[in-house]
């Protein structure tokens, strides 16, 4: 397959697979303004599949850097016009479907900023679209997926001995490969992906696992599980009845922990980003659910502003297992993409729990989700806790512990 012919294949697998655009259905699609020519071949794919209306919003992170530069005062930071969570919460009565197109134009934009203000203005967001984040995401009321597109900037720091073009194209030709669109049967391929996935979950779940235990070089983490959390991986349903692929690539399984279970040391295995600063060398040690001390090589200050967005961004809300013989995990790169570098390794989330992996979370409160150990925070981050060296067990009622992955790859049972 040619460049172009692998480009239209992964613009209908994100708009005929990921949000799986139905005839008559609005879609909302969000990017950056460098992949203005990607999101055109999308939004042609969507209407050819039927689309009613497509809204394109080119979302260009340097005002968010001008705005902390040069707003006039403080408070300004925090405010966000109603009309904002007024138009993501109107996607849920209209059933509507959402591709977000990450691959930063400049990936290290908003390093030298003020931690403190960044994670206030992204936090004052987060607040204000709390409903849709809970209802048409946690609840797939929406059909959503986010996919990526590589940029220049980008692939100099996941290739950085090669000049801007080539490193471009050798960017591309990953996430190609590794969202399977190098292959002229994508869709089925994604098909078979998708029950190797739910397989894995549904024997996850049958086991009823007490705890997961990471064993590792500077790891050895229990995290709880509730009892009525269920795992889950692959594609998800709408409310149209279609099913959806929520990331793209996606090689998890994953289930929402009770936080209040979580005890011990872990080690990041990888960098992860947030608010657009790198996390680096990332050490946390957990007590009784919280975070209680933590170290890092770089963005220690921007991970203790966000750890103190509100009680539960100190909490986890997200454990998830990924084997070694992941695609992604086999490139041998580290792609600094969270899309990306959580689909190499298990990985755990502080913030807030995708309810939806609870069992009757439908009809609870947030007051009843708090209760049971689930996380209702505003914020959600992942970070990588795995490699070949690190082993993962179940902790099963009775104590015993049951093999999962050994050197990070899964036993026989659950490959």
């Amino acid at each position: 397959m040619t460049f172009e012919e692998q480009l239209q294949t992964y613009a209908e697998l994100i708009v005929k697979h990921g949000a799986n655009v139905q005839k008559g259905q609005d879609l909302y699609i969000t990017s950056e303004p460098i992949h203005r020519d990607f999101v055109a071949l999308l939004v042609e794919t969507a209407y050819k599949a039927g689309a009613r209306t497509v809204i394109v919003d080119l979302a260009d992170p340097l005002m968010q850097r001008l705005r902390i530069l040069h707003s006039q005062s403080p408070d300004y930071l925090s405010h966000v016009p109603e009309f904002i969570p007024y138009k993501f919460d109107q996607m849920i009565p209209s059933q509507a479907a959402s591709i977000r197109i990450l691959g930063s134009e400049e990936p290290d934009l908003l390093e030298d900023l003020d931690a403190a203000a960044l994670n206030g203005m992204q936090l004052a967001v987060r607040k204000k679209l709390k409903n849709f984040y809970e209802q048409g995401i946690g609840h797939s009321k929406v059909q959503w997926t986010i996919a990526a597109a590589s940029t220049p900037k980008w692939a100099e720091k996941v290739y950085p001995g090669l000049n801007s073009e080539e490193a471009n194209r050798r960017l591309w030709d990953d996430i190609l490969k590794m969202c399977r669109a190098d292959k002229p049967d994508c869709l089925e391929l994604w098909q078979k992906h998708n029950d190797t996935l739910q397989r894995r979950a549904r024997k996850l779940t049958e086991l009823k696992i007490d705890a997961l235990h990471f064993v590792g070089p500077g790891t050895d983490l229990l995290v709880g599980l509730s009892d009525k959390a269920r795992f889950r991986g692959g594609s998800d349903k709408g409310p149209r009845g279609a099913s959806f692929e929520p990331n793209l690539p996606t090689e998890e399984v994953f289930t929402p922990p009770d936080w209040r279970r979580t005890q011990g040391f872990v080690r990041a295995t990888r960098p992860f980003l947030i608010n657009g600063v790198m996390i680096r060398d990332l050490k946390i040690h957990f007590d009784k659910g919280e975070i209680v001390e933590f170290s890092a090589s770089e963005g220690e200050k921007t991970f203790r502003e966000y750890i103190g967005s509100d009680p539960g961004a100190k909490r986890l809300g997200e454990v998830a297992l990924v084997g070694v013989d992941s695609p992604i995990y086999q490139t041998g790169k580290i792609f600094e993409e969270i899309l990306f570098d959580e689909n190499a390794a298990c990985h755990i989330a502080v913030g807030f729990a995708y309810h939806f992996c609870i069992e009757g979370s439908a009809g609870m409160s947030l007051e009843e989700l708090d209760a049971t150990g689930v996380n209702t925070s505003h914020v959600h981050t992942d970070m990588m806790i795995s490699s070949e060296e690190v082993d993962v067990f179940a902790r099963m009622r009775n104590g015993d512990e049951v093999p999962l992955l050994k050197k990070g790859q899964w036993v026989s049972e659950y490959a």
